[in-house]
């Protein structure tokens, strides 16, 4: 007997699995709950700063003091794969996957609210020099849905408009967390 509408959580007795039921027998093995899954997303940002270089913008993520300065929050990080970070006094942790200097950064991501069966999202910055400017490209995949909003806001309000600040000599203005 097959299951097959909707999506369930089952447990077996060595790991939890998130999938569509219909792919599966029933069998007593599983304990189904009806728990709808929330299905993840990917968040995609094209920005564009003037008159600055990759390098710049590259330090102002992966300096730890440049990060907490543009950030407003205390921020562990360097530039080192394979190492965890931690900003926003901890509210957001992950880890180094791949650093290319002053052109690609590869994390693991997660935010303190998420919940505990929520995988860690992946986000990556890509950066390419376009004559004076920089063309940032920001992809954030596996966002659980209900954050999407929220963290697609964030990286504007808390990174790229005080990224923009910055750059231009200007006072940074940082939303309120």
């Amino acid at each position: 007997m097959l299951f097959h509408l909707g999506l369930y959580n089952y447990n077996t007795e060595k790991d939890y699995i998130s999938c569509p039921v219909s792919y599966f027998p029933y069998s007593s093995k599983y304990k189904f709950t009806k728990k709808q899954i929330n299905m993840a997303k990917t968040i995609v940002q094209k920005v564009v700063f003037k008159n600055t270089t990759s390098a710049v913008l590259y330090s102002l993520y992966v300096d730890a003091k440049k990060h907490s300065m543009i950030s407003g929050g205390p921020a562990v990080i360097s530039a080192r794969p394979g190492s965890k970070f931690s900003v926003h006094g901890g509210y957001i942790s992950g880890k180094n996957l791949q650093l290319v200097k002053d052109k690609v950064i590869v994390q693991t991501w997660r935010a303190m609210g998420w919940d505990k069966e929520d995988a860690d999202s992946i986000f990556i910055i890509h950066l390419e020099p376009k004559g004076k400017d920089v063309v940032l490209l920001a992809t954030h995949a596996n966002v659980p849905d209900k954050h999407v909003e929220s963290i697609s806001k964030g990286w504007h309000s808390h990174y790229w408009n005080t990224w923009k600040q910055y750059i231009a000599g200007k006072e940074i203005i940082r939303p309120k967390m």
